[in-house]
């Protein structure tokens, strides 16, 4: 089953894909943050073309595991997703993904997919543990 990863942003939104037997995850794309209507219809656009039966959200919370501020938009963003696509949207927790994205690869425009994509990996291995 393949799965999509997100890292939501103020300004941009990361996406990343997984292979079609949910095993690897692969940065995407990266979608300007213009309001939920206009991503949420780019996002659904990727999940038809790719084939997508499940989108991982990245939570963001600080250290003692408590929400960001960002968290409200996350949550307003996921309940949008879920109605306007039709796919079942999850949470994976997503602790300084942008700054290990930023360590791996240095700063570049699809550092927001890399970090959807470490976002998406957590969760696969997470998952595949769990088989």
């Amino acid at each position: 089953m393949r799965l999509m990863g997100i890292d939501y942003g103020k300004k941009r939104i990361g996406i990343a894909v997984s292979d079609e037997e949910g095993k690897l995850a692969f940065p995407y794309s990266v979608v300007e943050n213009r309001g939920r209507e206009i991503a949420a219809k780019e996002i659904k656009k990727i999940c038809e073309g790719s084939n997508v039966k499940k989108i991982i959200l990245g939570k963001s919370v600080d250290y003692k595991r408590q929400p960001n501020p960002i968290m409200k938009k996350i949550e307003l963003f996921k309940a949008f997703l879920e109605k306007e696509i039709g796919l079942p949207v999850v949470y994976q927790t997503e602790t300084l993904t942008t700054k290990e994205a930023e360590r791996l690869q240095g700063k570049c425009a699809k550092i927001d997919a890399s970090a959807a994509a470490l976002i998406l990996r957590s969760f696969l291995e997470k998952e595949n543990m769990l088989k």
